[in-house]
């Protein structure tokens, strides 16, 4: 047994109200889907059988009409010849003719009127299947989506992180070490800029102290005079 029971289930089905009372709408999804399918096979199958009734139809009433011209012109006939009573059956026999192309007429009406509400039946189908499909990708791209950020979500959660990331620290701060050691051996010792550095720091000192030596004389000498 299927999702729905009947072609007009499907085609009066609520897709919404189906998937807010599944327990699984993705695979609700996937049944209501290959429901569609196979009523649309099934369906386009039976389609085809009918319109080739139509066509049959269409044939007899078609032969019918000779049928009802032919005895139209034989009763034309014997009445040229003077025989009434030939005529009276020949027009007997052309009003059952008329009468089965009538009757054949109107089941061929019939049949029309079922294949045109089966076509516009066909189409809403069509169109609940396209959305069915259309909801089923969201959903695959949904989960997929999903559970992409649910295993970064572990992993960012997950010890490895905190450890790889201690490792880290760790490593960096003996690289720290490692480094200051070799800055160790270079305390006290002077390369030859810093000598030149030195040098000349030494003569600007020697400058300011030569002329403020020279300034407080400078007063001095004024003060005494």
């Amino acid at each position: 047994m299927g999702i729905f029971s009947r072609f007009s289930d499907i085609v009066n089905s609520n897709i919404n109200s189906l998937l807010d009372k599944a327990e699984d709408p993705e695979k609700m999804v996937r049944l209501i889907i290959q429901e569609m399918e196979d009523t649309l096979v099934e369906v386009r199958s039976s389609s085809a059988k009918t319109i080739a009734e139509k066509k049959e139809l269409q044939r007899v009433v078609s032969r019918l009409q000779d049928e009802v011209n032919d005895w139209q012109a034989k009763a034309e006939l014997a009445l040229s010849k003077d025989r009434e009573d030939l005529a009276r059956s020949a027009l007997i026999e052309r009003q059952k003719a008329e009468d089965q192309a009538q009757s054949v007429a109107n089941d061929m009406a019939n049949l029309e009127e079922h294949i045109s509400k089966l076509q516009d039946e066909v189409s809403q189908l069509q169109e609940k299947l396209a959305d069915a499909k259309a909801r089923q990708k969201s959903m695959l791209m949904r989960r997929s989506t999903v559970e992409s950020r649910l295993e970064v979500k572990k992993t960012l959660d997950s010890n490895r992180i905190n450890d790889a990331m201690y490792k880290f620290e760790r490593y960096e701060q003996k690289i720290d070490s490692l480094e200051a050691q070799v800055e160790s051996y270079d305390l006290g010792k002077k390369s030859l800029k810093d000598e030149f550095a030195e040098l000349a720091a030494q003569d600007k000192i020697d400058n300011e102290l030569a002329a403020l030596k020279a300034k407080v004389t400078q007063k001095t000498t004024k003060g005494d005079a």
